[in-house]
Protein backbone atom coordinates (compact mmCIF):
# COMPACT_ATOMS: atom_id res chain seq x y z
CA UNK A 1 0.00 0.00 0.00
CA UNK A 2 1.16 3.44 -0.80
CA UNK A 3 1.94 6.07 1.79
CA UNK A 4 0.45 8.49 -0.72
CA UNK A 5 -2.93 6.74 -0.38
CA UNK A 6 -2.77 7.09 3.41
CA UNK A 7 -1.75 10.77 3.11
CA UNK A 8 -4.78 11.33 0.87
CA UNK A 9 -7.03 9.57 3.41
CA UNK A 10 -5.58 11.65 6.27
CA UNK A 11 -6.14 14.90 4.36
CA UNK A 12 -9.79 14.09 3.77
CA UNK A 13 -10.24 12.72 7.30
CA UNK A 14 -9.02 15.99 8.82
CA UNK A 15 -10.92 18.11 6.28
CA UNK A 16 -14.25 16.33 6.80
CA UNK A 17 -14.10 15.50 10.53
CA UNK A 18 -11.26 17.52 12.06
CA UNK A 19 -13.35 20.47 13.27
CA UNK A 20 -16.12 18.30 14.72
CA UNK A 21 -13.61 16.13 16.57
CA UNK A 22 -11.76 19.23 17.83
CA UNK A 23 -15.05 20.67 19.12
CA UNK A 24 -15.63 17.37 20.96
CA UNK A 25 -12.16 17.64 22.54
CA UNK A 26 -10.18 15.28 20.27
CA UNK A 27 -6.92 16.02 18.46
CA UNK A 28 -5.07 14.01 15.83
CA UNK A 29 -1.99 12.33 17.29
CA UNK A 30 1.09 13.06 15.18
CA UNK A 31 2.60 9.62 14.61
CA UNK A 32 4.08 9.39 11.10
CA UNK A 33 5.03 5.71 11.41
CA UNK A 34 1.49 4.59 12.30
CA UNK A 35 -0.06 6.97 9.79
CA UNK A 36 2.17 5.59 7.02
CA UNK A 37 0.65 2.20 7.87
CA UNK A 38 -2.92 3.50 7.75
CA UNK A 39 -3.62 4.10 11.46
CA UNK A 40 -4.93 7.51 12.50
CA UNK A 41 -5.69 8.22 16.16
CA UNK A 42 -7.58 11.11 17.72
CA UNK A 43 -7.13 11.44 21.51
CA UNK A 44 -8.90 13.48 24.16
CA UNK A 45 -7.65 14.80 27.49
CA UNK A 46 -10.12 12.42 29.18
CA UNK A 47 -8.05 9.46 27.99
CA UNK A 48 -10.51 8.32 25.33
CA UNK A 49 -9.56 7.89 21.68
CA UNK A 50 -10.94 7.32 18.19
CA UNK A 51 -8.89 5.14 15.83
CA UNK A 52 -9.31 4.94 12.08
CA UNK A 53 -7.77 1.94 10.32
CA UNK A 54 -7.40 2.53 6.58
CA UNK A 55 -6.82 -0.12 3.93
CA UNK A 56 -6.03 1.29 0.50
CA UNK A 57 -6.42 -0.89 -2.56
CA UNK A 58 -4.81 -0.07 -5.87
CA UNK A 59 -5.45 -1.55 -9.28
CA UNK A 60 -2.80 -4.04 -10.39
CA UNK A 61 -2.53 -6.54 -13.20
CA UNK A 62 -4.11 -9.14 -10.86
CA UNK A 63 -6.93 -7.12 -9.34
CA UNK A 64 -9.03 -4.22 -10.41
CA UNK A 65 -11.86 -2.23 -8.98
CA UNK A 66 -11.39 -3.25 -5.34
CA UNK A 67 -12.77 -0.56 -3.03
CA UNK A 68 -10.54 0.99 -0.40
CA UNK A 69 -12.00 0.90 3.09
CA UNK A 70 -11.71 2.01 6.71
CA UNK A 71 -13.18 1.18 10.09
CA UNK A 72 -13.43 3.07 13.37
CA UNK A 73 -12.49 1.83 16.84
CA UNK A 74 -13.52 3.59 20.05
CA UNK A 75 -11.15 3.41 23.02
CA UNK A 76 -12.37 4.08 26.57
CA UNK A 77 -10.19 5.62 29.29
CA UNK A 78 -9.99 2.23 31.04
CA UNK A 79 -8.51 0.48 27.99
CA UNK A 80 -11.69 -1.07 26.61
CA UNK A 81 -11.96 -1.07 22.79
CA UNK A 82 -15.09 -1.36 20.68
CA UNK A 83 -15.64 -1.26 16.96
CA UNK A 84 -18.02 1.61 16.14
CA UNK A 85 -20.19 -0.58 13.92
CA UNK A 86 -20.48 -3.26 16.65
CA UNK A 87 -21.48 -0.58 19.16
CA UNK A 88 -24.21 0.72 16.85
CA UNK A 89 -25.55 -2.62 15.57
CA UNK A 90 -25.01 -4.98 18.53
CA UNK A 91 -24.96 -2.81 21.64
CA UNK A 92 -27.56 -0.22 20.66
CA UNK A 93 -29.51 -2.55 18.29
CA UNK A 94 -29.74 0.11 15.60
CA UNK A 95 -29.72 -1.54 12.17
CA UNK A 96 -28.40 1.41 10.16
CA UNK A 97 -25.24 -0.42 9.06
CA UNK A 98 -25.07 -3.69 7.09
CA UNK A 99 -23.34 -5.56 9.92
CA UNK A 100 -21.53 -5.24 13.23
CA UNK A 101 -18.25 -5.84 11.36
CA UNK A 102 -18.78 -3.01 8.88
CA UNK A 103 -15.95 -1.37 6.94
CA UNK A 104 -16.80 1.89 5.16
CA UNK A 105 -15.82 1.53 1.49
CA UNK A 106 -14.99 4.13 -1.12
CA UNK A 107 -13.80 4.39 -4.72
CA UNK A 108 -13.06 8.11 -5.12
CA UNK A 109 -12.94 11.46 -3.32
CA UNK A 110 -16.71 11.91 -3.34
CA UNK A 111 -17.52 8.49 -1.88
CA UNK A 112 -14.69 8.82 0.67
CA UNK A 113 -16.14 12.13 1.84
CA UNK A 114 -19.59 10.57 2.18
CA UNK A 115 -18.23 7.55 4.07
CA UNK A 116 -16.21 9.73 6.46
CA UNK A 117 -19.25 11.93 7.09
CA UNK A 118 -21.44 8.91 7.91
CA UNK A 119 -18.81 7.40 10.22
CA UNK A 120 -18.17 10.78 11.83
CA UNK A 121 -21.86 11.36 12.59
CA UNK A 122 -22.08 7.94 14.22
CA UNK A 123 -18.87 8.52 16.18
CA UNK A 124 -20.09 11.83 17.59
CA UNK A 125 -23.64 10.50 18.07
CA UNK A 126 -22.63 7.47 20.08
Amino acid sequence: MSSQAHDYFQTLLVTVLGQAFAAAGYHLVDNPMQQAGGFFKFESERGTALEFQHLAYQDTEWSSGQASRFRVMLLAHDGRRRDLSALVVDDFAVAILPSARHWWQYQDTHTLGQALLEAGKLTIGY
